[in-house]
């Protein structure tokens, strides 16, 4: 199928980077323009703490949107059927888990930063190291998979070379959120989102139009029964797999705990409640063109590009500009999103805590601009070699973001779990879920991590409960901001 594009392409090269230069552009400029109120660092950071619903609801389901969502659904419905497609749908219960959480954590530190910070002040240091090991490993692979996913869909659908469509996504997120921070990021996020979301309710119906589900259904039924069988063991280990990946992303990753001290009180639980609602169908129609593929024999030489290359075939260049623009917004919502928090975590909880004690306001607004860049730099070169899937590389993080989940529960709800126990929990956790991702297969990882870190701090804390004081979370290395200053005046 050609649709009048040059070599057979999908999209016109041309338009492609047309497209490309003017929502690039158009992200600096917005992220521009709202970094204007970044004033301190804790602005730069937090967004002055002052988000309310509609942009915490906007930001927390346009940062879940990411590519993986709009090409990894298809990827896993194109391989494990239908029950993989509901498999990727489990990544909500993650926001849905995190709603009360984002009110608990508001409470217990209404002047905390990281949640890197929070494993510190709760566990000490043996749990902080491996915490933050974790985090920074879990957000690369993040990055990296995103950056991926920017050029390979970029390159599938119009011809842009791979390395050209990865490297202006990235260097239009970092221009932005070098600029704006968190301002800038959840200001985007607002527009990205209802882009998304309207981009995505035109392709589900131009499609459901041309090729209804019981089409699809009764061709899968005669050349790939496997694909609708509900016991297909690959498929119900990842559905299992997929759910405690996405608890474990969102409770433990600092873009989810910079969201929850950025908003207004009252507003964390409600608009990560709101964002899981808005997110959950998301997946389900991406994951109906992975479906599509193998009943209207459409040849994918990558599972990964799956999505955008369905939709352009059935669509046509009309499709192809959709999904382009939808897979593009998805990149920018999250790539911004992990820059500003993994700074937050490099300047916060290892450049100032132990190196930069007495920084002024000025000194780390200066480090967190540059660690945004030096995130950029170390994303590219990570993404110059792509031989592996994007399930392959992000699901690698799988066995320590799921060993990080009962750390995290543990800490804040029960006053006696147990720091050394805790600490044992990621180290074996992450261990054997790796040991399970290499031998088993990657859909297996973080369902072993999380189960064997749940065994030990739950033994730990029954057998050897250690009492904590939560006064001490509130407890801050932060300087003090002039916008800390005046709430201290006012509540004098």
């Amino acid at each position: 199928m050609n649709n009048g594009t040059k070599e057979g392409l999908l999209l016109d090269p041309g338009l492609g980077i047309a497209l490309l230069a003017v929502f690039g552009l158009g992200w600096i400029a917005l992220g521009v323009w709202w970094g204007r109120k970044a004033k301190t660092t804790e602005g730069h950071m937090l967004a002055g703490r002052n988000v309310g619903l509609a942009l915490g609801t906007a930001t927390a389901a346009a940062t879940w949107i990411t590519s993986n969502t709009t090409m990894l659904a298809p990827q896993f419905a194109l391989q494990l059927g239908i029950i993989g497609a509901l498999a990727y749908c489990t990544a909500s219960f993650g926001l849905f888990l995190f709603a009360p959480m984002a009110a608990r954590i508001r409470t217990l530190m209404p002047n905390g930063f990281t949640s890197v910070e929070f494993i510190r002040l709760r566990y000490g240091e043996t749990a902080y190291w491996l915490f933050l090991l974790i985090s920074i490993f879990y957000s690369m692979t993040w990055l990296v998979s995103m950056a991926m996913a920017g050029g390979i869909a970029l390159e599938a659908l119009s011809g842009i070379p791979y390395l050209t469509g990865m490297t202006v996504i990235l260097a239009v997120c970092v221009a932005y959120t070098v600029f704006g921070g968190l301002y800038a990021v959840i200001g985007t996020d607002f527009i990205q989102s209802i882009i998304i979301l309207a981009g995505l309710v035109i392709v589900a119906v131009m499609i459901l139009a041309k090729e209804p589900p019981g089409s699809v259904y009764e061709r899968l039924e005669e050349s790939r029964p496997m694909l609708l069988s509900a016991l297909f063991p690959a498929a119900l280990m990842a559905l299992f797999n997929n759910m405690l990946f996405g608890i474990g992303e969102i409770t433990h990753s600092n873009v989810w705990w910079s969201r929850a001290f950025a908003m207004r009180k009252g507003v964390g639980a409600k608009a990560y409640l709101l964002g899981g609602l808005v997110w959950l169908p998301i997946p389900l129609v991406a994951g109906f063109l992975g479906l599509a593929a193998p009943a209207l024999g459409i040849n994918i030489l990558r599972p990964d590009v799956a999505g955008p290359v369905v939709a352009a075939e059935m669509l046509g260049t009309l499709g192809a500009v959709l999904v382009f623009i939808v897979v593009f917004c998805s990149l920018a919502s999250s790539i911004d999103s992990l820059l500003a928090a993994t700074s937050d975590l490099i300047t916060k909880d290892i450049v100032q805590n132990l190196f930069m004690k007495n920084a002024t306001d000025r000194q780390l607004r200066k480090v967190v601009m540059v660690v945004i860049i030096g995130l950029g730099v170390v994303t590219w070169l990570l993404c110059l070699g792509r031989s592996q899937t994007l399930a392959e590389v992000l699901f690698f993080a799988g066995p320590m973001v799921g060993a990080t989940i009962w750390p995290i529960i543990a800490g804040l709800y029960w006053k006696r779990a147990n720091p050394i126990g805790v600490s044992l929990a990621m180290l074996l956790g992450t261990a054997v879920g790796l040991s399970a991702y290499m031998t088993i297969g990657w859909y297996t990882g973080a369902l072993v991590g999380t189960a064997v870190s749940f065994v030990i701090v739950v033994a730990s804390t029954a057998l050897f409960p250690r009492e904590f004081d939560w006064r001490r979370l509130r407890v801050s290395t932060a300087p003090v901001m002039p916008s800390d200053r005046i709430r201290e005046e006012a509540a004098q």
